[in-house]
């Protein structure tokens, strides 16, 4: 058996679709393409499909990936990336399928690319002066305070046009993750910056020392 990862983007519109429909999207995509995943067994057989770090609602991504599994031993990945690319929607673009080299509980951080409005530059210099920033964060167990400055500091940003734009690097994973949403959140609850006019991108996953997720 020969786990296969398939790697692509989620942008436009097709950030807007959750976990849930992204996982029966590429199962519909999968059986569109005919390739020959493996199916679980029992009563109810279906594609084996497991998504590392899944996005949160209405964020795009340069580097999503999914795994599934085959009983071919020396997978064509260049005959799966034909068959696969056309079955995909808009919005989802095959960027490459390989060998899975790590297992997605190796996730350990992302970077992500924010661009907001010039008008969140007072709110930006607010949270840089300031000594804490607590924001609530919903986990499986409930909810729970936390400190956004242990993990962003300051936040350096750039002009881009009408835009400010800044990169994050941040925790991602099984252990824990901190979404750039919190920093949305905790800028617009405290001085009116409207997180709904961010855009957040990510655009690289790591494991443990900042090595690329393979």
């Amino acid at each position: 058996m020969t786990t296969v990862r398939i790697w692509f983007e989620k942008r436009g519109m097709a950030a807007y679709i959750s976990l849930l429909d992204l996982q029966r999207v590429m199962h519909r995509a999968l059986k569109r393409s005919g390739l020959p995943v493996w199916y679980t067994k029992g009563f109810n057989p279906h594609i084996y499909l497991a998504f590392s770090c899944p996005l949160a609602l209405g964020q795009e991504s340069l580097c999503e990936s999914c795994e599934v599994k085959t009983e071919e031993e020396t997978p064509d990945y260049k005959a799966w990336e034909d068959a696969l690319r056309p079955a995909l929607p808009e919005g989802l673009r095959l960027v490459r399928i390989g060998p899975a080299v790590m297992k997605m509980g190796k996730i350990e951080a992302a970077d992500y690319q924010i661009t907001v409005p010039a008008s969140m530059a007072a709110a930006l210099d607010a949270y840089n002066a300031a000594d804490t920033a607590q924001v609530e964060k919903k986990t499986k167990r409930g909810k729970k305070m936390l400190e956004l400055k242990e993990y962003i500091p300051q936040v350096e940003y750039h002009a881009e046009g009408d835009n400010l734009v800044f990169a994050l690097h941040l925790p991602a994973g099984d252990s824990l993750n901190v979404s750039p949403a919190l920093l949305l959140t905790w800028l617009e609850q405290n001085y009116g910056a409207p997180a709904w006019q961010a855009h957040v991108l990510r655009t690289a996953l790591f494991a443990a020392d900042h090595q690329a997720f393979a």
